[in-house]
């Protein structure tokens, strides 16, 4: 079992913490900070270049501690609040990935749940320092506050794009 908790930490912590990666630096294929702001903007975000930094260390963060097993409900928490702003960015594309849909984003969101329950098993620095197993209720606050704030996130900076923004079917629509 410590095995395969290692393997599920290890590939969705990295996963996590290279999407961060990708959205602050030209690393793994990224556009470098000016590419990730002006995605975010794109994406109807406001904050600009701060939301970007933010959202780039806080899926780096959460991302490499998961990967290493260290508190481990509190980094599935962060993960899940930055994949569920990811998903709700995706929701209007359907689930499917090919589609650019909220599959990927869920996957992330459902995994990091899953350590949140299980923990990071005993090859982690959770065991090393003997803060696991953690208890059931600090799973489950983790499991609700990080997406709920990664909806309330979406809620506090998203913007409504001005009409010269909007596609030209959408003007037509007014």
């Amino acid at each position: 079992m410590d095995a395969g908790l290692l393997v599920l930490r290890l590939v969705a912590g990295l996963l996590i913490a290279g999407h961060g990666v990708q959205k602050v630096s030209y690393r793994l294929g990224g556009h470098g900070l000016a590419g990730g702001t002006e995605e975010f903007r794109h994406d109807g975000f406001r904050g600009g270049r701060l939301t970007a930094v933010v959202a780039g260390a806080s899926q780096i963060g959460a991302g490499l501690f998961l990967t290493a097993g260290l508190l481990t409900p509190l980094a599935a928490m962060a993960a899940m609040g930055v994949m569920t702003v990811a998903g709700t960015v995706k929701w209007p594309k359907g689930m499917w990935v090919q589609n650019d849909g909220y599959e990927y984003p869920m996957v992330l969101v459902v995994i990091s749940a899953a350590l949140s329950l299980t923990g990071p098993g005993r090859w982690s620095l959770d065991h090393v320092l003997g803060i696991t197993p953690w208890p059931v209720w600090v799973a489950l606050a983790a499991i609700v506050i990080g997406p709920t704030s990664g909806l309330l996130t979406r809620l506090v900076l998203h913007r409504v794009p001005t009409t010269s923004e909007r596609t030209p079917h959408a003007q037509a629509a007014d």
